[in-house]
């Protein structure tokens, strides 16, 4: 390796003009595509393939292995079983339920559940129920993530593989996922994780196939590879949104590639770089998003009887479910009904009591005096209004119905008196109106008593309706809306809820919905009118309307999980391990699952990491100074394909820190995938100071294949075997933890590596007088 500095052209007049470079950069274009390369002994070849087959094949048989020990172990539901198991009931019932992630690993999940012959009667419904006593074929269910989880590990293999790295090097990339703790406890569970990190591993190992065929571009092969990415893309997206950060990876390649295309010194027209830019289009994106979609179109045709998530949905989507609450219960609201309405996310009733607002409050502002207007978490009497006209209505038929648009008056039932809000600022926001009720015959007043009733996604002269019509009550002097938030007011209105005022229509927290209807307003029984309805068909939806609505409450509920959590953690703590998860514990054995990375397998991915970028760094400021301390080759290697490893596994890693939900250590999972892919590339930086290119065998045509690679010497296996033997060794010693073996609480402390663990079941530590 040489570190002369670079001959500097000093006569500008010699360089060559722009025709000539062109048709030089064609020339050694064509001569990477055509000129054969020198071919080892086919014995040589043989060999070499033998090794790498029989290494693959044994890594697979080994995954299996310490996937399935201890499989059945416990015979209780184990931390994230709860949501994930109970979703797979649900499929199995038919039932509709929500759920923050996208459906493809819980449909696998559930089709597992159901070909093991689950009937879906197990609620999942805390950590700890004993599946035996309820016969849960829980062993299958868990074996099928155990499958995906050790797929995974000979896919990682062939990533290196395929990349050019020699067989010891691939080897040692696989046995970083192969022995790793976090794997192996995240894999062999009922959870979303096998699929997920499966198929990333995928999108990249087709991802790298693919750019094998970039001389050999539009061929079938080079369809195949490209479609196959845009497939487990999709798959890995359908599995949890973080698989967007997949996208990025590959994304992000695509567009250097194009950009290289796009050099004017390849010769090639315009017309070249388009047509690579929309077959990559077609392929990456456009086939990744109708497989998408058609997860979901899977997730409704099944899901479609009503459930526990009906809720979350809108009433247009309920409507759509077979059971529902609101296909059997909705009722058209007509003008003089008595009804209680309640805000959809707090679901508290609006409310009013005879109690006034205090003259000033505690900042000193004054207020209106005005009857109090609250929110009310109980059904009570002070619950009921009634709808009133500001228009002539007829004495009965259709003309009664209250609909979308219309402008009402909201009657206060107890205290015979009427909604109002005005220029007043309410008792805890000084920027929203205040809400009160005035008498019905204050004819000064009257203007401010007027509401719009809008009715959320619905067409002129829709009928509003009890439980199915979410609405917004715009006051319409002002076009202020009605509005709660959980902060409660102080004793003067007994701790109840802040209703005010909100000048922002489109705040998607100002929506509401009738509850009840209490009273007919024509005098007659409300049951009387009901007492002939004919059962309702289930309605029709969109299905796209249904697939963007789902889009849009899954990132909005996944942004909202904020709450605190015993074994959260934060991004900074993820490379090395600091802290881990407790998935299960048992007093009476001793025994604890505690979901923690390899250590040792961790820090050598996480100093491999540092050690690149360094290279790096210190490679580019060489050449900003004239010399060359690597190799063109090894360079091309290490930019382009360390490069893409790394960035894989910035994409997966650095989005976490601008998220402001609930984070645990198994979301590092994808990306200490990626980074074990690098400490491979970084290990044959070291070790190897040759690069080979792929030959092509005799009679493959059509296909390249990386079959001749740099090797290791004696050196380069001796330092693979040693990080072997260390990385075997550390998941052995953390096995008990991992497989929820029962250890003595010494035992428990020796295996305790950092303080910042929390296992259970630690011994006192005794200290002297």
């Amino acid at each position: 390796m040489s570190l002369a500095p670079r001959k500097r052209r000093t006569d500008r007049q010699e360089a060559p003009a722009l025709p000539q470079n062109v048709r030089s950069y064609n020339e050694l274009d064509e001569e990477k595509r055509r000129s054969p390369r020198p071919s080892p002994p086919d014995s040589s070849i043989h060999s070499e393939l033998l090794l790498s087959w029989s290494l693959g094949t044994l890594l697979t048989i080994i995954a299996f292995i310490v996937r399935f020990y201890r499989i059945g172990h416990p015979s209780q539901v184990v931390f994230d079983e709860v949501h994930f198991g109970s979703f797979a009931s649900h499929y199995i019932r038919r039932e509709y339920y929500f759920d923050v992630h996208p459906p493809l690993a819980k449909m696998l999940n559930g089709l597992a559940a159901w070909v093991v012959g689950f009937n879906g009667d197990f609620g999942f419904e805390q950590i700890g129920d004993d599946y035996i006593s309820h016969n849960v074929p829980y062993i299958g269910m868990r074996s099928f993530c155990a499958i995906m989880g050790s797929i995974t590990v000979p896919i990682v293999y062939g990533i290196m593989r395929e990349s050019g790295y020699p067989v010891g090097i691939a080897l040692l990339s696989a046995a970083l996922v192969l022995f790793d703790n976090g794997h192996i406890t995240q894999t062999r569970l009922i959870l979303l994780d096998a699929a997920l990190v499966l198929f990333m591993a995928l999108s990249l190992f087709s991802y790298v196939k693919f750019h094998q065929y970039r001389y050999q571009e539009f061929t079938k092969w080079w369809w195949f590879w490209l479609l196959s990415t845009g497939a487990w893309l999709a798959c890995t997206l359908g599995c949890k949104m973080v698989g967007l950060f997949t996208f990025l990876t590959v994304g992000a390649a695509v567009l250097w590639d194009l950009w290289g295309i796009l050099d004017v010194k390849r010769g090639q027209p315009i017309s070249y770089f388009y047509r690579h830019f929309a077959y990559r289009v077609v392929g990456l994106i456009i086939v990744p998003f109708f497989i998408y979609l058609s997860f979901f179109w899977v997730h409704f045709k099944v899901l479609k009887y009503s459930g526990p998530g009906d809720t979350f949905m809108s009433p247009a989507f309920q409507e759509t479910l077979a059971g529902n609450e609101l296909l059997l219960n909705s009722q058209e609201i007509r003008y003089f009904d008595t009804i209680t309405m309640k805000h959809k996310d707090t679901k508290q009733f609006l409310h009013s009591h005879p109690d006034k607002y205090p003259l000033r409050y505690d900042d000193g502002r004054i207020s209106s005096q005005g009857q109090q207007v609250t929110c009310y978490p109980h059904n009570d009497t002070n619950n009921h209004w009634q709808v009133l006209p500001t228009k002539e209505i007829p004495e009965s038929g259709r003309g009664r119905v209250v609909r979308h648009n219309d402008v009402i008056q909201l009657k206060h039932v107890n205290t015979n008196t009427i909604l109002l809000t005005h220029d007043v600022a309410s008792p805890l926001m000084p920027t929203n109106q205040e809400f009160t009720t005035v008498d019905p015959d204050d004819e000064d007043r009257k203007n401010d008593t007027m509401f719009k009733v809008s009715i959320t996604d619905a067409h002129e002269g829709e009928p509003w309706k009890s439980l199915s019509g979410h609405f917004k009550l715009i006051h319409m002097p002002t076009k202020v809306v009605l509005w709660t938030h959980p902060k409660p007011l102080p004793d003067w209105a007994y701790g109840q809820q802040e209703v005010n005022g909100n000048k922002n229509q489109q705040d998607r927290t100002t929506s509401w919905f009738v509850e009840d209807i209490i009273a007919d307003g024509t005098g007659n029984d409300f049951k009387n009118r009901t007492a002939h309805v004919e059962p309702k068909a289930v309605k029709k939806r969109a299905f796209i309307k249904k697939f963007f609505e789902l889009q849009i409450l899954m990132l909005q509920h996944n942004a909202g999980l904020t709450s605190s959590h015993p074994y959260a953690s934060t991004p900074i703590e993820w490379p090395f391990c600091l802290s881990g998860i407790s998935f299960w514990t048992d007093n009476n054995t001793n025994q604890q699952i505690y979901m923690i990375g390899n250590l040792l397998g961790w820090w050598v991915c996480a100093i491999s990491l540092s050690v690149f970028v360094g290279i790096v760094i210190a490679d580019m400021l060489a050449r900003r100074r004239g010399l060359d301390p690597i190799e063109d080759g090894i360079r091309n290697r290490l930019y382009r394909n360390t490069g893409f490893f790394l960035g894989a596994w910035a994409f997966h890693y650095f989005p976490f820190y601008l998220m402001q939900r609930q984070r645990f250590l198994h979301h590092y999972l994808p990306a200490h995938l990626a980074s074990a892919l690098v400490a491979g590339s970084v290990l044959n930086f070291v070790l190897v100071e040759a690069v080979n290119y792929p030959v092509s065998f005799a009679g493959a045509k059509t296909r390249l294949r990386p079959a001749v690679r740099a090797r290791l010497g004696t050196v380069g296996w001796s330092v693979v075997l040693g990080l072997l033997v260390v990385v075997v060794a550390v998941f052995l010693f953390l096995s008990p933890l991992t497989y929820g073996v029962t250890l003595s609480g010494e035992q428990v402390n020796r295996r305790k590596l950092l303080s910042s663990w929390t296992l259970h079941f630690e011994a006192k530590k005794h200290h002297a007088d």
